[in-house]
This record gives C-alpha cells, structure tokens and sequence, in this order.
C-alpha cells in the first residue's frame, strides 16, 4: 500500500466528524517508520502531522543510574506514563506541546513542537506501540487505527549498518551496537507486538 493509498484509508475511516484520528505506526529498529510517516503527512496535507514516541526516551544518565544505558531503546527505557498522558490530551484536542529526541545529541528537547488545535491527523510513530506486554498493551485503546512496517532482519540489520556509520560509528562499534542492542530489540518488537489493522511491505 502506498503513502497516498493509506492516506486515502485514513481519510475514510476518520469520516467528517472533526475530532482527532490517531493512527498508529509501529515497526523495528530500521523499518522506515519516520520515512514513511513523512511521506503519509505529506498525502494527507494540511492537519496532518507526525508525533514520534522518541520523545519518551529516558537521559542517558538515568538509564545508566538504572543499569540500562547498553539497552537504550528498549521498551524500559522509556517513560510510558508520560507519553500515555500526552496521547490522551492529543485526543482531548486542543494545542499540546510535545518532545523531540535529537539524535545529534541523544537527548529528548522539551516542548520542542507543538501539535495545534487544527491538527487533525496525528500519525504517532515508535517501535512499541503495539506491544503486547504489560502495561504496553494498553495502548491498543487510546488509537483509531494501527499500522505495522514488515521489514526482514537481514535488510534491517543491512539499514543499521548505514545508519550508524552515518552517526559516527565504526563498523566494528556499529556491529557491536547492533548485535548487543537493535538485534534483541528487533526480536522483542517483531515477536511480541499485536497484529496490526493495516501491514505496510516496502
């Protein structure tokens, strides 16, 4: 399904009806996931946006106070309560500021956008928001419509490789990043999320 054919769907399930439509996009580590939300807002158009759960990442500095720092992206290494609190005002209406993660830094920037009242589409994307664990699970309620991006390990694993070169890392600290921390977060996004309303194959 295209960005504009998915478009066209979340156009007619949100009908005319003038409250928020919060559609889902969830996938692994280097599915494309930000590329893909950006090419569905821009086949919505105006009113449409993405909220990335990235904001939610916890400091480096609490995760190593936790012992958590080598597993950066994992489902513990986000604050959850607080972006269930931010879902539920962004359905509630109204302008709400959200965070940014600034990969350039590895650190989440406080109100760093913000979601205006005539923002209608909301496309909220991360790595776990259909995980079938915990109070994860309870997610499922709080969206219209969930969309998973079905990408096979080895292209994954390939994508990895070229993301963190182009963040700095050498290929043996690329390959050590991603078999100690993406590969397991991969295999716990792929293995324990919910099946999804909709399944995007690039």
């Amino acid at each position: 399904m295209t960005p504009t054919a998915l478009a066209e769907l979340i156009r007619e399930k949100a009908g005319t009806g003038r409250g928020r439509y919060l559609a889902a996009l969830a996938g692994p580590p280097g599915a494309g996931k930000s590329t893909l939300s950006a090419a569905l807002v821009a086949a919505l158009g105006t009113g449409a946006r993405v909220v990335p759960m990235d904001g939610f990442h916890y400091d480096d500095a609490v995760l190593t106070a936790r012992g958590l720092r080598s597993r950066k992206g994992a489902p513990e290494t986000f604050d959850l309560d607080g972006f269930v609190h931010l879902i539920t005002r962004l359905r509630a209406g109204g302008e709400v500021a959200i965070p940014v993660f600034d990969r350039s830094i590895e650190l989440s920037r406080a109100a760093a956008d913000v979601v205006l009242l005539e923002d209608r589409f909301l496309i909220i994307e991360g790595n776990w928001l259909l995980l079938n664990e915990g109070k994860w699970a309870e997610l499922a309620s709080l969206f219209d419509l969930t969309i998973w991006i079905d990408v096979g390990i080895e292209e994954l694993d390939r994508r990895l490789v070229a993301r963190w070169a182009q963040h700095g890392k050498s290929p043996a600290e690329a390959r050590a990043w991603i078999d100690g921390n993406d590969m397991p977060n991969i295999r716990r996004c792929i293995e324990t999320s919910r099946p999804a309303d909709v399944v995007i194959t690039p």
